[in-house]
């Protein structure tokens, strides 16, 4: 994430119980612009808010609407024990950061923006990897082009891979995309060959 975010108007969801730590919190993110909502129960998965702070010292599984380890929200963990189960726990639940008990002022802005900075970062490693899988899924149908185009040109292995990479740059579209039409009879390739 290159810019810092502004969280004038953001809805955030203190799951914790109400004490001193979570008045002072919510001072702070009303200072910041935010709409707060603080609730010791789970979270519901219809009304999700654009942030999530959570006490990880006494939250429990349920409390997150989503699967473990695939946070839907950025996350934040109210932290006041040095328990690794309790540190284990938060991170298992996405937390990406943490804002330390007591809660001093100085401390809630930069948890929020690392909470947010790794979650966006999160988001495009998990689209990166979903993208790299289907491009190797589809491997298959490029060999299947790459022996067509063999068979019926009468070209080598290394110039139909030539001509199929070729054609897909030149028309900026992924070489599985331009196989998978050459094999489906949509596109005949009159440029190969």
């Amino acid at each position: 994430m290159t810019a810092t975010p502004n969280f004038n108007g953001w809805r955030a969801a203190v799951l914790s119980e109400e004490d001193g730590n979570v008045e002072r919190l919510k001072r702070q993110l009303v200072l910041l612009g935010m709409q707060v909502d603080v609730q010791w129960e789970p979270l519901a998965p219809t009304e999700l808010p654009e942030i999530v702070i959570v006490d990880a010292d006494r939250g429990w599984d349920a409390l997150l609407p989503w699967s473990i380890e695939a946070p839907q929200r950025p996350v934040a963990a109210l932290l006041g024990s040095e328990a690794p189960g309790r540190i284990a726990w938060a991170i298992r639940h996405g937390a990406s950061a943490i804002i330390p008990k007591p809660v001093a002022s100085a401390t809630v802005f930069p948890a929020l923006v690392l909470a947010v900075s790794i979650h966006t970062e999160r988001l495009a490693g998990q689209a990166k990897i979903a993208h790299l899988e289907e491009r190797l899924r589809l491997r298959p149908v490029v060999f299947a082009a790459i022996a067509r185009l063999q068979s019926e040109r009468k070209v080598t292995e290394e110039q139909a891979f030539a001509a199929l990479r070729s054609t897909a740059m030149k028309r900026r579209l992924p070489m599985e995309q331009i196989a998978a039409a050459f094999l489906g009879g949509v596109d005949p390739l009159w440029e190969v060959g």
